[in-house]
């Protein structure tokens, strides 16, 4: 959403991987490189501590809110070109399966790395490490598919790249397409108190539910690439309902809340 180098106080290093993972071309192999590199910045490593989130959650919450601005948004005339000349329902459609094919791949490198390190007692610890890790990847790629169905329905998130991102990251907590017309949605490119305690319980939800199968995590990469493949898709499908409903009602002259 924005260029060049992050601001100061953004890891320039983990806000490349992050980006890097919303790629739809990324080999397995790297995307193992990456989620090794995001897990690493997680600041939590006991694992007590990770069984109790609500520290966790904070981090990948603060994470996505400073590296949003640099998840890479494409316009509509980038999709189509990327896309041999879909429009519509139909590049909709393709985007949403993508994107769950990412999802579902950076479930398949943690799943695999969390696999191999299970025969190893010490670095089992790091498993709920490498879950953290793997939801910042994934919210990161769904943020980019719900900017980009802004994009294929004819209704771009307005602003600078920062008030982009925090609009996207509004719309990822509620599940829904972005609304100016929402109460609490403003024109700021910091998220606000209530907004970023929408954020937190979101997180704190999707960490919660992975952290409690960390069982089909540890199976290896098929499990855990399902459950995020279904969860991107089922998201991915819900906004592109709410942004038909609004452009249906946009030209029968009414307002979608």
């Amino acid at each position: 959403m924005t260029d060049g180098v992050p601001e100061s106080g953004v890891d320039p290093e983990l806000s490349k991987a992050i980006a890097e993972l919303s790629r739809e071309d990324v080999p397995e192999s790297e995307r193992k490189r990456l989620l090794r590199r995001v897990a690493r910045a997680v600041p939590v490593r006991r694992i007590g501590t990770m069984f109790r989130p609500k520290t966790v959650v904070r981090w990948m919450a603060d994470t996505l809110a400073d590296v949003a601005p640099y998840i890479p948004v494409r316009d509509l005339e980038t999709l189509r070109r990327h896309h041999d000349g879909l429009e519509g329902d139909a590049l909709a459609e393709r985007l949403v399966r993508n994107a769950s094919r990412v999802t579902a791949g950076v479930g398949a490198a943690g799943g695999g790395i969390a696999a191999v390190e299970w025969a190893a007692t010490p670095t089992l610890l790091t498993a709920p490490v490498l879950l953290a890790a793997e939801t910042v990847a994934v919210v990161a790629v769904e943020i980019k598919l719900i900017g980009e169905l802004h994009e294929v329905y004819g209704n771009p998130v307005p602003g600078t790249g920062p008030q982009r991102a925090m609009h996207l990251i509004h719309a990822w907590s509620q599940q829904r397409g972005f609304n100016p017309l929402m109460p609490g949605v403003g024109v700021g490119a910091v998220l606000g108190t209530a907004a970023r305690k929408e954020l937190r319980d979101r997180l704190l939800r999707r960490f919660g539910r992975n952290l409690t199968t960390l069982g089909p995590l540890l199976t290896g990469a098929a499990v855990a690439g399902y459950l995020n493949r279904r969860a991107t898709q089922l998201l991915g499908d819900r906004i592109r309902d709410d942004l038909r409903q609004r452009g249906r009602g946009a030209i029968e002259g009414r307002v979608v809340d």
